[in-house]
């Protein structure tokens, strides 16, 4: 039985968890960072590193503990080596390269990425490539094609802001303070989604890339208006990215050709109005339709455990010691660049 031991620090959740073969977790457990940062309205690089620093060690020996194992039990060591803020997967990968050298363990680099893509299939053992993945995150908006272990096409990433940022900031405008994104939504629930006009940027265009600055800059206008009571905005910036999601979604899709699955993953995808509207694309598609479960949705170590099952069944290679953090780590290196910032992708 395979175990793997994953470790995930590459924004602001210090994470370590043990998963088995048997897409089973042993144990996992998270330490949230919302009170350092809440003062600020938003992720600190510095002082989100020296978390890391901080908890994880504390965090591996609880979940060894509680599942009652050791590192001698493990297969691997995986840990997110990027994309991310850099201070935190230099914490996260260094430690993972100490256990590995410590227990003579292999270890794995996996793609922070990645392990979204890969993280419903630990939830849903019938998922089978290839699918369909819209991964909505703080740091990333995209569409791709999942053939495989390892094998992404992406066919849309965003040329500027990505939609979990796009949440936080216009949570922040509307004073609703930090983590933004839930805070927004659980505000939505209050407004009239048709109460405040605003853009839908792209939509229309045919063109498969998202952009979401140009909305987030329309709430603003918006707040600062006077006009418009903060619920309904809420409920409008909601209602507009849910419909940019469907149209890029729409084109993606009829470019991809035949997919088993619709599949949503990422921390926007804890959102349950764009979940609710992505599940009914799919049907409209009649194709299958998954998401991970809460939990699996933000950042979290037992996808990046799983990642680096996935890798060990297909005969993945250990990654050298000597292996290196990225801030950015494509999962299709090969995708053409797009206009604005869609490099950060």
């Amino acid at each position: 039985m395979t175990l793997v031991l994953g470790i995930e620090s590459s924004c602001d959740e210090t994470a370590a968890a043990l998963v088995d073969g048997e897409r089973r977790i042993l144990a996992q457990a998270i330490a949230s960072q919302e009170a350092e940062h809440a003062p600020y309205g938003g992720v600190v690089p510095e002082i989100a590193a020296r978390a890391h620093a901080e908890r994880l060690m504390p965090l591996i020996e609880k979940v060894l503990s509680e599942a009652q194992k050791g590192l001698n039990d493990c297969d691997a060591i995986a840990a997110t080596a990027g994309p991310g803020l850099i201070g935190g997967v230099m914490v996260g990968l260094v430690s993972a390269k100490a256990l590995a050298m410590a227990s003579d363990k292999p270890l794995l680099a996996i793609n922070h990425l990645e392990g979204h893509a890969l993280s419903p299939r630990l939830a849903d053992p019938e998922l089978e490539f290839p699918y369909a993945l819209l991964l909505v995150s703080g740091g990333h908006c995209q569409l791709l094609r999942v053939d495989g272990v390892g094998q992404y096409r992406r066919f849309a990433t965003t040329i500027d802001d990505a939609l979990g940022e796009a949440f936080d900031k216009s949570a922040k405008i509307l004073g609703l303070g930090y983590p933004g994104g839930p805070a927004l939504e659980r505000l939505a629930l209050q407004g009239d989604a048709a109460a405040v006009p605003l853009p839908r940027p792209l939509v229309g265009s045919g063109e498969p890339h998202f952009s979401f600055a140009g909305l987030k800059s329309a709430v603003l206008r918006a707040a600062e208006s006077g006009e418009h009571k903060p619920e309904d905005i809420a409920a409008s910036f909601q209602q507009a990215a849910v419909d940019c999601l469907l149209d890029r979604t729409k084109i993606a899709l009829q470019a991809m050709g035949p997919v088993n699955a619709l599949v949503l993953a990422g921390g926007v995808a804890a959102n349950k109005v764009i979940r609710s509207a992505i599940e009914g694309l799919a049907e409209d598609h009649s194709i299958g339709f998954t998401a991970p479960p809460l939990k699996l949705c933000t950042d979290n170590a037992a996808m990046i455990a799983w990642a680096g099952i996935e890798k060990l069944s297909i005969g993945t290679k250990p990654d050298p010691l000597n292996i290196s953090a990225r801030p950015r780590w494509p999962l299709d290196p090969d995708a053409e660049p797009v206009r604005g910032a869609g490099y950060k992708a």
